[in-house]
């Protein structure tokens, strides 16, 4: 019964975290200082090869294949730029009907560093694709 208990509260914790609520391996933090963004710069997607796929697969988690494509972006989209961890970058956007980034809640300080929990989408994208624009 006890192990039964305790598998019951491993399963609802996980259910429960921002990570899992986004399908992420590798939760995507923000914030950390009282006065910058939460995120620190806007990009821009480019440099797909439009007779190839003609899209960046969003990741799990920072490193390619051995993580799950859970979304796709395309030239032009724009992304706000969270975190880095060697060639990947850990970003948050509003989905492909939503415009701006305002609205996604990492515009202005989070003082303490956290996952990333909503209300947009985060992941990871590899930094080849991404052009920094402000920040």
């Amino acid at each position: 019964m006890v192990l039964f208990r305790s598998l019951s509260l491993l399963a609802f914790l996980a259910l429960a975290s921002p990570a899992a609520a986004q399908g992420l391996d590798v939760p995507v933090t923000v914030g950390g200082e009282a006065e910058l963004d939460a995120c620190d710069a806007v990009g821009e997607i480019v440099g797909l090869d439009p007779r190839g796929d003609n899209f960046l697969s969003v990741r799990s988690g920072p490193g390619g294949t051995p993580y799950r494509e859970i979304d796709r972006l395309h030239t032009g989209d724009k992304v706000r730029l969270c975190e880095a961890r060697g060639p990947w970058r850990g970003v948050v956007y509003a989905p492909r009907d939503r415009t701006g980034g305002a609205e996604c809640g990492v515009s202005s300080p989070i003082p303490r560093r956290a996952p990333y929990a909503g209300p947009c989408r985060a992941g990871w994208i590899h930094h080849r694709y991404v052009r920094s624009m402000a920040g």
